[in-house]
C-alpha cells in the first residue's frame, strides 16, 4: 500500500487528509498522481509540492515502492 498525505486546501479539496492506494509493479510518482487527478481533479490541481518518504520530490517518473509514503502539498507563504 501507498500512504497518501493531503495537506491543507488539498485535504479540503479531496474530503480527506489521507488515503491508502494499492501498491502495483512498476508504480511512479506520475502515476499514482495521475490516479488520483482522475478522483480528485481540483485537489490536484492545486497540488504544486510533493513528498515521497519525507524527502521533497520533482521527478515524477520516480518509482514508488510499496509502503512508501507520499505528502501532496499547495503553495503556501509565511513570514
Amino acid at each position: 500500500m501507498i500512504k497518501v498525505l493531503f495537506f491543507g486546501p488539498i485535504a479540503a479539496a479531496s474530503g480527506a487528509r489521507e488515503l491508502s492506494i494499492a501498491h502495483s509493479p512498476g508504480m511512479t510518482l506520475g502515476h499514482l498522481k495521475n490516479m488520483l487527478a482522475a478522483a480528485h481533479p481540483e485537489a490536484m490541481r492545486l497540488a504544486v509540492m510533493l513528498a515521497v518518504n519525507g524527502e521533497h520530490a520533482r521527478d515524477l517518473a520516480m518509482p514508488l515502492s510499496d509502503n512508501s509514503e507520499v505528502a501532496f502539498m499547495a503553495k503556501f507563504s509565511g513570514g
